[in-house]
């Protein structure tokens, strides 16, 4: 498994996983209970999206193209 996204929040992990699924990928959310453990502090670098080897370039274009749909 390959990490793909580091999130902000759980809320974030979430969005960009359904953004991942609904494209067809594999994908999963680690470390999005430790957020809880850590309070209002940011979760950067614990909660983190992944998926398999063989989709990493599409989860990230997946990720980018939502990314730049955000903006606008």
């Amino acid at each position: 498994m390959k990490k793909v996204f580091d999130a902000l929040s759980n809320i974030e992990a979430h969005l960009v996983l359904h953004q991942l699924q609904q494209a067809g990928l594999d994908a999963r959310i680690q470390g999005e209970h430790l957020q809880g453990g850590m309070g209002d502090l940011p979760a950067l670098g614990n909660v983190r999206i992944i998926v398999n080897d063989t989709d990493e370039v599409e989860a990230r274009q997946v990720i980018a193209d939502w990314n730049d749909a955000e903006v606008d």
